[in-house]
């Protein structure tokens, strides 16, 4: 490679993220190496230590790429019931292969590590950035959709929850009823009796 084709900066990491997430689709966790990645990024293993000292580091960064350029879109529609819709949807769409493909290369990850899922997501989500979930009912309860109540934190975020369960337990995309059925069916009641209950005054 010339001088003046010679990648530098934010134009070589990325190369080399990119070429990380192709290593670890195709070849899995015990493929991800630097050795591979340097080679499919035509770059050199100390280029990639001296950025990443830990393999770890490295697997952490690819990820954290992949998910960024996949930002779900939060609705504001004006209406509680479109919002949480159209926010799974988003996910379902844009989320699926990424969650799908963490559920499944990386559970030797998990293993070896002795950490979890959550404390990886926990890593992925941007500092300060709440979960969609907890924004849309902040709305509805400016509105006044919804009462101003304390709703507990595993109710709100429980969308969510159901369409992460259902993505790796089933390893595809989920059918928009199922969506509805997570909204309506399962969402709503909890919502309700949460309100409900705060609103009944004790004798």
């Amino acid at each position: 490679m010339s001088l003046k084709t010679r990648r530098r900066g934010t134009e070589l990491e990325d190369a080399i993220l990119e070429a990380g997430w192709d290593v670890l689709v195709e070849r899995g966790y015990h493929g991800f190496t630097y050795e591979a990645v340097a080679e499919r990024a035509g770059t050199s293993r100390p280029v990639l230590y001296r950025r990443w000292p830990q393999r770890e580091d490295l697997l952490l960064a690819t990820v954290a790429k992949s998910w960024a350029t996949q930002p779900i879109e939060i609705p504001d529609t004006g209406d509680l019931r479109e919002d949480m819709l159209g926010f799974l949807r988003a996910a379902d769409a844009g989320r699926s292969r990424t969650m799908m493909l963490v559920g499944v290369q990386l559970m030797e990850y998990f293993r070896e590590t002795g950490t979890s899922f959550d404390e990886l997501r926990a890593h992925l989500r941007p500092l300060g950035r709440r979960n969609g979930c907890e924004v849309i009912v902040e709305r509805a309860v400016r509105r006044g959709e919804l009462p101003d109540v304390p709703y507990p934190a595993r109710v709100v975020v429980l969308p969510f929850d159901l369409l992460r369960h259902d993505l790796l337990m089933t390893m595809r995309a989920v059918p928009d009823d199922k969506l509805v059925e997570i909204v309506d069916v399962i969402w709503f009641p909890l919502l309700r009796a949460t309100a409900e209950g705060y609103a009944i005054k004790p004798l």
